[in-house]
């Protein structure tokens, strides 16, 4: 349940495949959801994917990243890679989440609007292939509720995941967790061909572990935020409707960003990160994107790990439904493992240590002065080293790597 990038994704797969699907909305299209709507090359290699690279052309496209810190700006292109492309789009969730919906439909899925997933059925998939289990659904446009039984359950229900939380599912404090607020505003600028990042937004003269984002829409409008880790000293402390009001007046002038220029009060919310959440599979249950912490910890990036992680889910699926043997969910466990494991304990190694003040201003502060190595640090970010070469962004992400399998 739930129609975001992860839901619709293995919705999509699935009934690609030739199995029934009914994928739950409890909301109807469209409709808002706080996110910075940019979509970086690993989220336009699954849309592509999808079928939908013809519709992502009538949005805004984006060449790179402009980054911002202690004075000094980079221009920094999308990484060249074998496997994605070396662009990206901003499209409002309102916009996305209703195109790659649609998409689902038409490959042969069943979508109920206005329909929320409130608790889990009892009962687990049978090796007969009885559909045991499911969900007790409320019908929020004609009142009263219904049980939808299923073989399999995918639990896409987003950050907060109430019905994750209903099966067990619970996450490891140990690991990262982000907070992010956006709102939407006017501008001039509205139509760049950059997205813009200001790594040096600070909280009582501090320099936070986090950024602040500009992203032109395309239409007259920019998507504005903060995101904050954490591992931030007192993040508990921390007001981010503050630190957004903070960062909307220190930006710069040319953006025209003031309370006149917004479109409406901004919106935020908690980011579990780092497949945080877990247990992720049960005996006829998974969890995907937001819902099992899937975002990375390294750039707070969620919609393209929604999409591969619901990609995962319906391979999965698909293997327990084509054998009848819902032993071979446990699949989906691996897959993950292999797919981001060892990535996301480098990022969220790496995101403890940038907690640290002097730390964080010490890497941001030289890498400003090196186009090169800000480079390499943005294809590491943003999980596109390449698996055909060994430059010098493989190198030191193969070293960090070596450093945190010696203390797994």
């Amino acid at each position: 349940m739930g129609a975001g990038p992860s839901g619709a994704a293995t919705a999509y797969w699935l009934a690609e495949a030739g199995y029934d699907v009914v994928l739950l909305e409890k909301k109807h299209f469209p409709r808002e959801k706080t996110c910075g709507d940019g979509l970086t090359p690993r989220s336009v290699r699954q849309l592509v994917d999808l079928g939908l690279g013809d519709a992502l052309e009538s949005h805004h496209r984006y060449d790179g990243l402009r980054a911002l810190a202690f004075g000094k700006e980079l221009l920094l292109p999308w990484p060249d890679h074998p496997d994605f492309p070396n662009h990206g789009y901003v499209v409002t969730r309102a916009d996305l989440d209703a195109l790659v919906a649609e998409r689902a439909v038409k490959a042969g899925a069943e979508l109920w609007q206005g329909a929320e997933a409130l608790s889990p059925l009892s009962g687990a998939a049978a090796a007969s292939g009885a559909a045991a289990g499911g969900a007790l659904v409320a019908d929020r446009d004609h009142g009263g509720q219904v049980e939808v039984r299923a073989r399999y359950t995918v639990v896409a229900d987003g950050s907060n995941s109430r019905f994750g939380r209903a099966l067990g599912a619970g996450r490891d404090r140990q690991l990262p967790m982000g907070l992010a607020i956006r709102g939407y505003y006017t501008s001039p600028r509205h139509a760049e061909p950059w997205i813009e990042s200001h790594l040096d937004i600070r909280q009582d003269g501090a320099v936070m572990p986090g950024y602040g984002w500009i992203f032109p829409v395309g239409d007259g409008r920019v998507n504005v935020g903060v995101g904050l880790l954490s591992t931030a000293d007192r993040w508990r402390q921390i007001n981010t409707t503050k630190l957004m009001d903070a960062f909307v007046q220190w930006a710069p002038d040319s953006w025209c960003l003031s309370a006149e220029t917004a479109l409406g009060a901004p919106t935020g919310g908690k980011l579990p990160m780092g497949l945080s959440v877990g247990p992720k599979v049960g005996p006829d249950y998974l969890l995907t994107g937001d819902a099992s912490g899937a975002i990375n910890p390294f750039n707070g990036e969620g919609i393209a790990y929604g999409y591969e992680t619901g990609r995962l889910a319906a391979a999965s699926i698909g293997e327990a439904l084509c054998s009848g043997d819902p032993g071979l969910l446990a699949g989906y466990d691996k897959r993950l493992e292999e797919t981001y494991g060892l990535y996301y304990r480098v990022a969220s190694a790496f995101m403890k240590l940038m907690g640290r003040p002097e730390l964080m201003r010490a890497l941001v502060g030289t890498g400003m002065y090196s186009r090169s190595l800000m480079g390499w640090i943005l294809r590491i970010m943003s999980n596109l080293l390449r698996p055909d070469e060994i430059g010098p962004a493989e190198a030191a992400y193969r070293a960090l790597a070596a450093l945190v399998q010696r203390n797994d």
